[in-house]
């Protein structure tokens, strides 16, 4: 199986790994998006990816000095070096050397800039959501200009590996860069949900965190079997075979009552 997962905003070059490290596979296309990117002014990159002043000052300067050429100078990782909510449940800071080897096989991390990584693959410090409508060649966004580059090379994954099997444990946003139809492979799409008094919800939060911890069960135990990761039970999570369908499952949180 191939996990699928969303990248962070928030990053950590502060973790290195000096073994098994890989080039992004879609760089030609990456260098054509940095091209667009470091000519605009830190202003037009605020208003085109709504962020603060502050936070488009910072990416104005990684665009201009951004390098094509990777390596551990100017480059981290992926798996370590992405330090958002999910990543913090996959507890990436721990991940040994043969949980990196099996991750390098069957995880994939949906990039706006790189397209479609493997952890091992070296990525400099950015900033470019997949919903981001930037004008390019291809089209008046991201989707456009990736097109069904990302799901070919999925597709190459699955057979390289000899899986028929995507676990989508990525956000709708990110997910969206995928052409199911032409996808040759069985999707299975994994979501958290947990009790707010009575009702079942979702809280996004929780849910990051929860799909860092799958894909960390998924990794410690090798697994190769869907049904196996229904025996997923940390944090108070349980698979509900009452909420969920054959291609879309549901972990739901446990509820501890308060005491007196």
């Amino acid at each position: 199986m191939i996990v699928l997962l969303s990248p962070a905003k928030s990053l950590d070059f502060s973790r290195q790994s000096q073994n098994g490290l890989s080039q992004p596979r879609l760089l030609n296309d990456t260098e054509q998006l940095i091209k667009i990117l470091s000519k605009k002014s830190s202003k037009k990159l605020q208003n085109l990816m709504h962020i603060s002043e502050n936070i488009a000052n910072e990416n104005e300067k990684r665009y201009k000095s951004f390098k094509i050429n990777h390596d551990i100078s100017n480059s981290r990782p992926a798996i370590l070096a992405f330090d958002g909510d999910v990543y913090k449940g996959l507890d990436n800071s721990s991940l040994s050397e043969e949980n990196l080897h099996f991750a390098q096989d069957h995880v994939r991390i949906l990039s706006g800039l790189y397209g479609l990584l493997r952890p091992m693959d070296l990525i400099q410090p950015y900033r470019l959501e997949m919903g981001t409508k930037l004008n390019n060649r291809r089209g008046k966004n991201l989707y456009k200009f990736w097109g069904n580059r990302i799901t070919q090379m999925l597709n190459d994954d699955l057979e390289k590996t000899n899986s028929n099997l995507v676990v989508n444990l990525a956000s709708n946003e990110y997910f969206s860069s995928i052409n199911k139809k032409t996808l040759n492979g069985e999707l299975l799409t994994i979501n958290f949900k947990e009790y707010k008094g009575d009702d079942l919800t979702f809280i996004s939060f929780n849910a990051k965190k929860a799909r860092g911890l799958v894909t960390r069960y998924i990794i410690d135990n090798q697994i190769s079997n869907k049904l196996d990761i229904q025996g997923f039970d940390t944090d108070r999570y349980s698979f509900s075979e009452e909420h969920s369908t054959v291609d879309k499952w549901i972990f739901v949180r446990n509820f501890i009552p308060v005491t007196a």
